[in-house]
Formats: structure tokens, C-alpha cells, sequence
């Protein structure tokens, strides 16, 4: 099932790419950045609402609540800089080096989360960043 969400999760994205793109033509990127959260804030609630899930926030440990906030500022500085890397060039060349995130988390993955990484996460890595530079120059 985790690899159909992943595919839709694609799908999804390349869309946010093509309908931001459009959308924020003469539009502030920290404006246009800002009515896309709220939009994410109002589906995510309402997805917390529809299975019933906010029973779950008082179980929530302080290191989670710690992480989940960083993660949230993580996001949100993601957010402000893609939209503005958006708004001054071109979608076909901003989303390849936004992608480098892959090699990137692989990365942080290995060191903070102790993953495994092997020769095949390697030549992984070393294609993903190679097929960014073709796509870029």
C-alpha cells in the first residue's frame, strides 16, 4: 500500500509544481506560499476530523511535539524558498534541484538515523545528482 501513496504522492507533487507555476504570476511568492498552507492546514484538519484522529494529541510526547515542529519550520522554509525559486525560473529547472532533497534525506538518513546505506543507495545518489546536472545546464 506505502508504494501506491508514493506514486499518488508523486502525481500530487508534479501537480503543485504545474498549478503554483500558473498560479503565482503576479503574485508575492511569500503571499502565494502563505494561501497554500492555509489550504494544506484546512485539508489536514479535516482529514484529523474525518478518521477521528485528534483524540491522539494528548498522547503526543514532548520529543514529538519537538521534532514535528521542527519538521514543520522545515517545511515551511521549503515552502517559502520553492515558491520563490518558482516565481523567478523555470518549473523544468527548479523541481530537478528541489529533488536533490532525495540525495540530500538519503544522507542525513545514514547519519542521523543510522539507515543503511549501500553501494546500490550510492550509485542511486550519484544518478539522481548527475541527471540534476544534465536537466540544469
Amino acid at each position: 500500500m506505502w508504494l501506491l501513496f508514493a506514486i499518488l504522492s508523486a502525481v500530487f507533487a508534479s501537480l503543485t509544481t504545474i498549478l503554483a507555476k500558473i498560479g503565482i504570476q503576479g503574485v508575492n511568492s511569500n503571499l502565494a506560499t502563505a494561501i497554500r498552507t492555509m489550504v494544506v492546514v484546512a485539508m489536514a484538519w479535516g482529514m484529523v476530523f474525518l478518521t477521528n484522529a485528534q483524540s491522539g494529541l494528548s498522547e503526543i510526547s514532548k520529543k514529538s511535539w519537538i521534532f514535528l515542529i521542527l519538521s514543520g519550520l522545515a517545511t515551511g522554509a521549503s515552502w517559502l524558498c520553492y515558491y520563490r525559486a518558482l516565481q523567478l525560473g523555470d518549473a523544468s529547472k527548479v523541481v530537478p534541484i528541489d529533488k536533490l532533497s532525495v540525495v540530500l534525506t538519503l544522507a542525513l538518513a545514514f547519519l542521523f538515523l543510522h539507515e543503511q546505506f549501500t553501494p546500490k543507495s550510492l550509485i542511486g545518489c550519484i544518478l539522481i545528482a548527475a541527471g540534476t546536472l544534465v536537466m540544469v545546464l
